[in-house]
């Protein structure tokens, strides 16, 4: 299970009853954070969920609207008497970009070690989940994020039975490990099935729509996409300033197949999404336009 906290929905600046866009996921201890703009602290605590630990936090881009809650959340980290290393995934030149905002966090009791993305798409494995970052259509240099847990085959007692394999072998190979048993060598592929579906989350935003996006997004059980705008005639404005209609995210999730739609990221002259929600659900009609801390937990189908 993976559960997931939109923790902010705003875009381009805080407002009283909305937050900057930031997401947190939850699982197996871990804590993974996408994203710290202004307010993130406040949503962490509303939603009473925990700073100690989150082990990594991957940044889109370097707009302040995406970063600028870094510094005071470092800080309250730090104050916990965190000790453990803190991984950061980002775009080239993150050190150097969390390193300045850093003037005002300078003595942390903890190290924090850059990972920093340039390839198109890079593939992370991170508190035991599939992490693949993916370069979008902004302004500036910016990715997306896709978050897999993968779920292994069933463990055949037949095929291991037939082998001839003693029951004390069965749990070492189910984890993947390789056999030596009466001079002959056995590997998980000869007593595991197939790999059964697992979870999938992937969270884009400030973009314009592209093919890398509906690939990645491809079958996930959660899409959180920007939704910038939702009045038709701001269509050129999202063209100029590199963002994403509601109904162009709208249009990425049916064809991606996902099955439901998170839209985030709205205009700070959106007041009400949802007053869009007919002409948006037109499209896909699972989608859901949230407040500031809606929360689901991904579950295995069976």
């Amino acid at each position: 299970m993976i559960d997931v906290c939109l923790l902010g929905t705003g875009g381009m600046m805080p407002l009283p009853y909305r937050a900057l866009t930031s997401l947190m996921l939850r699982y197996n201890g871990s804590n993974i954070l996408i994203d710290c703009g202004e307010g993130t602290q406040n949503s962490i605590r509303l939603q009473h969920w925990s700073f100690n630990p989150i082990d990594v936090i991957c940044i889109t881009h370097f707009h302040a609207d995406h970063i600028s809650g870094l510094p005071g959340l470092l800080l309250t980290m730090g104050n916990a008497e965190r000790t453990e290393p803190l991984v950061m995934v980002g775009p080239k030149g993150l050190k150097r970009v969390v390193d300045s905002l850093r003037i005002i966090a300078p003595d942390l009791p903890f190290e924090i070690v850059f990972i920093e993305l340039e390839d198109e798409v890079c593939e992370l494995k991170l508190c035991g989940l599939r992490i693949t970052a993916f370069k979008v259509n902004h302004k500036v240099c910016c990715y997306g994020y896709t978050v897999e847990l993968d779920r292994i085959g069933k463990f055949d007692v037949e095929k291991a039975r037939a082998l001839g394999l003693p029951v004390n072998y069965w749990s070492l190979l189910q984890k993947g490990q390789t056999i030596e048993h009466e001079g002959k060598t056995y590997d998980s592929s000869m007593v595991m099935g197939d790999a059964r579906k697992g979870l999938k989350l992937t969270y884009c935003t400030d973009t314009r729509p592209t093919e890398l996006i509906e690939k990645q997004a491809f079958g996930s059980d959660l899409f959180i996409c920007e939704g910038m705008y939702g009045e038709d005639e701001k269509l050129q404005s999202a063209r100029e300033k590199k963002h994403m209609m509601m109904t162009e995210a709208a249009g990425i999730a049916k064809r991606a197949g996902v099955k439901e739609l998170w839209l985030t990221h709205f205009s700070p002259a959106t007041v009400n999404p949802a007053e869009f929600a007919d002409k948006v659900k037109s499209i896909f009609a699972d989608t859901v336009f949230p407040k500031d801390r809606r929360t689901v937990t991904l579950k295995f189908e069976d």
